[in-house]
């Protein structure tokens, strides 16, 4: 029995993993999903880091999965625990010492994303609608409205502090129709910052909504 701790992205509500949890629990795995504190302007990655490492527990035996801005927090918590595995869903993967908010400039995402818009025939113009909801089934974004908050600014200028990327087996899913973080921007930032090519799911963005039980059969593969 591995423990599999799910960690959220902007937002920081544990309830966008309420889809792939119980097919995890089901399998005979612990799975918990971690909520932060992502309006709250007093708290950072070193604040994130502690509530994901608490949720750890001291277990060795962990699988930690970080969805989107989640995975600022998997180094941090990878070099203090005794993480197992570390598996990126649409997530930023970030560099040593590098910020959230330097994350999108240096990785070239704005124009990434709007030439997959240009190429996709949706607009470039953000909305949340055309980004991140166009797959979810629309009972379950309904759902989710109650448990969404805002990300506030203090995480963005929150420094990754990390030195290099643990000696254990990293994983990176991808959605193949993420618009927020298209696939071939994922590609190549999975290339160039850890030197893997992504495994890829039909679904967007928030894959663990639109494809659950593909996300929790992937995570359970070793």
């Amino acid at each position: 029995m591995r423990l599999f701790v799910l960690v959220p992205g902007a937002g920081g509500s544990a309830w966008y993993w309420s889809r792939v949890v119980p097919f995890l629990q089901e399998a005979g795995q612990d799975a918990v999903a971690v909520d932060l504190p992502g309006d709250d302007e007093d708290a950072g990655l070193p604040e994130y880091t502690r509530l994901v490492e608490a949720a750890i527990g001291g277990r060795n035996d962990v699988v930690l999965v970080a969805q989107s801005l989640g995975g600022f927090t998997a180094p941090m918590v990878a070099a203090r625990t005794g993480v197992g595995e570390i598996v990126f869903v649409n997530a930023m993967i970030p560099n040593p010492g590098e910020t959230p908010g330097a994350w999108w400039d240096n990785t070239g995402w704005e124009g990434a994303r709007k030439r997959a818009a240009a190429a996709g025939g949706y607009s470039a113009e953000f909305d949340p609608n055309e980004y991140f909801l166009h797959d979810v089934p629309p009972e379950i974004a309904a759902e989710g409205e109650p448990y969404q908050r805002p990300e506030a600014n203090a995480v963005f200028a929150s420094s990754c502090e990390f030195v290099e990327w643990p000696a254990v087996p990293i994983r990176v899913l991808s959605g193949e129709g993420d618009r927020f973080f298209p696939l071939g921007f994922q590609r190549r930032v999975a290339r160039d910052r850890l030197g893997l090519e992504p495994d890829v799911l039909p679904g967007g963005h928030l894959l663990g909504l639109s494809n659950p039980a593909g996300v929790a059969d992937y995570l359970l593969r070793r």
